[in-house]
């Protein structure tokens, strides 16, 4: 309603709202975070950066932990969608790609024996690179699990496989239901009529 009026509070700072009475127009000027608004640097930023840190392309350490965290990613969607060699691909990938990433040295490494390596010598940007490096891993191990838990399977019942699949009618394809075992699994793999 236009007739309400919100009451004025010290703590608003509407960037698009309009002055108060009595106070002329100012110059709109971007917020920082926490500098005070007068330009200068906030007494933590060190490096002149302001915000979260980039994802640098360019940084072989950064771009690794990525890959990992998709290529593990996939390689888990393939294994549960029942494509395990593309899985077990994708697996292996982001197995190797978060291992280089936590264990990598930064582009412009320095040579002190002491200085800190792999996504330890990124500082603040490290964080999010290391838990896209540990999450690649974990669903890269998830898509090997699944993958290798899909070839065992089918190494196991081979038997009931190959009966399934050289079956010609319907009644042949039951009596492959002989060679599982009376358990769960076996259950679950039978021929259903």
């Amino acid at each position: 309603m236009p007739d309400r009026r919100q009451p004025d509070s010290p703590t608003d700072d509407n960037p698009f709202a309009a002055p108060p009475e009595g106070r002329p127009d100012q110059p709109w000027q971007p917020r920082s975070g926490g500098g005070g608004g007068n330009g200068e640097e906030d007494p933590g930023d060190s490096d002149g950066r302001r915000g979260p840190a980039r994802w640098d392309p360019t940084d072989p350490i950064q771009r690794r932990a990525r890959y990992a965290l998709l290529a593990g990613m996939w390689g888990f969607f393939f294994g549960i969608f029942g494509i395990p060699s593309v899985g077990l691909l994708l697996g292996a990938l982001a197995l190797y790609w978060g291992i280089s990433a936590l264990r990598g040295k930064p582009a412009a490494a320095t040579g002190e024996p002491g200085a800190p390596t792999g996504l330890d010598a990124l500082g603040p940007a490290a964080r999010p690179q290391r838990t896209a490096a540990v999450s690649g891993l974990v669903t890269a191990s998830l898509a090997i699990l699944l993958a290798m838990s899909s070839y065992g399977l089918q190494l196991a019942y081979k038997d009931f496989y190959v009966c399934r699949d050289d079956a010609l009618t319907q009644s042949a394809e039951l009596q492959c239901n002989t060679l599982l075992p009376n358990n769960v699994l076996g259950d679950v793999l039978k021929v259903r009529q």
